[in-house]
């Protein structure tokens, strides 16, 4: 009988040839999750829904985002380029199996080793980050997805991998609904982001709607032509949120009802939203703990409609789900010394021109 090749084994085997990482202590495993109960309810009610071992890998993956997003907002103006490049050193070490001194970081190290997360995915968050810092804005909702898909799709595609799922059709349907989630955020936070300089609607929109970007910033008004816009966005995530049910299926049963449930609150944010008349700037839409109850109990039922799971990727996510290799691969076996060793000082030569790139910049 011919034997296997590693690339024709179940990804179920392969990922059991892999030897579980063990960064990441308990205390770390308790910080993260304390750092998603106090920085998104909404996540952290639907995660309850997740079977334990895939809700650690999640907190761990959420915990690293919320860092690195509060260390790029918290950072002086002209500080944020240099904390964008120190991230994404700390990321190539993660990668490199040899996190920083940081809870998230060990735990996504070990998120990253168990899961074969490509180092492409959370490369695109901080790329994300990276675009905050310069203020770019949007002229197209296109482009606005293509920042959705670096801040939200890429953790949505993560997510799918520690799920154990890494086939594509589903991985598009998890990338349209993480913009689905930013765009609600986006329409959620217009006022918020002005109050901060920051402006995110699409610029055509703004213009066909007779608004100047500019003049809206130093003055945010919840004007009848800002509140279509917000409307506009609303139903352009509406539509991704029915093209990604048709991924729920693809995941394991007992992972369903917490995506489901991440949905649906999600959605609800954008139904509130329109119970205010679309006025994000001087009102700021939340789910109460009675509604989002309701919403868990209704995630545990397929929510039927959508589009059909192998539909075509948007065009802003089809990157992030080319850069997944179909198969779980089998890295470097552990009795592999010099070669891990190898890998090890490639790593350390890189931070250091990262690190004298950034020591240059700031």
């Amino acid at each position: 009988m011919r034997a296997s090749s590693p690339e024709s084994l179940p990804a179920e085997f392969l990922a059991a040839l892999r030897p579980a990482s063990s960064h990441a202590s308990e205390a770390d495993h308790a910080a993260c999750r304390a750092a998603i109960r106090t920085g998104s309810r909404s996540f952290y009610a639907a995660s309850h829904l997740l079977p334990p071992s895939v809700r650690r890998a999640a907190y761990g993956l959420y915990a690293f985002c919320r860092m690195s997003d509060d260390l790029v907002d918290e950072a002086e103006s002209g500080a944020a380029p240099g904390a964008v490049l120190r991230l994404d050193a700390r990321l190539a070490r993660i990668h490199a199996g040899h996190p920083a001194d940081h809870a998230a970081d060990r735990a996504l190290a070990d998120v990253v080793a168990d899961h074969a997360i490509p180092q492409a995915l959370p490369a695109a968050l901080i790329e994300g980050f990276a675009w905050d810092c310069e203020g770019r804005r949007y002229a197209t909702l296109g482009e606005l997805c293509a920042y959705a898909a670096r801040v939200a799709a890429s953790v949505g595609a993560t997510m799918t991998l520690i799920m154990g799922v890494r086939d594509a059709d589903v991985l598009a349907r998890a990338c349209d609904l993480g913009v689905a989630m930013q765009l609600t955020n986006i329409a959620r936070d217009v006022g918020e982001d002005a109050r901060m300089g920051r402006l995110y609607l699409p610029l055509d929109w703004l213009d066909e709607a007779g608004i100047d970007p500019d003049a809206f910033l130093a003055e945010p008004t919840a004007t009848d032509a800002l509140r279509d816009v917000v409307a506009r966005l609303l139903a352009a995530a509406d539509v991704l949120y029915a093209r990604s049910e048709a991924g729920v299926g693809g995941l394991p049963l007992a992972c369903r009802p917490a995506i489901r449930a991440a949905r649906l609150i999600y959605a609800e944010i954008g139904a509130e939203i329109a119970r205010n008349g679309f006025d994000s700037v001087t009102r700021r839409a939340r789910v109460g703990a009675g509604r989002k109850l309701k919403l868990l109990t209704r995630a545990a039922l397929p929510l039927g409609g959508g589009a059909d799971r192998d539909a075509p990727s948007l065009p802003e996510t089809a990157y992030l789900i080319e850069a997944v290799p179909a198969r779980m691969p089998l890295g470097r076996p552990w009795w592999d010394i010099p070669g891990q060793a190898v890998r090890v000082l490639e790593m350390i030569e890189a931070l250091r021109e990262r690190e004298g790139t950034g020591r240059e910049t700031a």
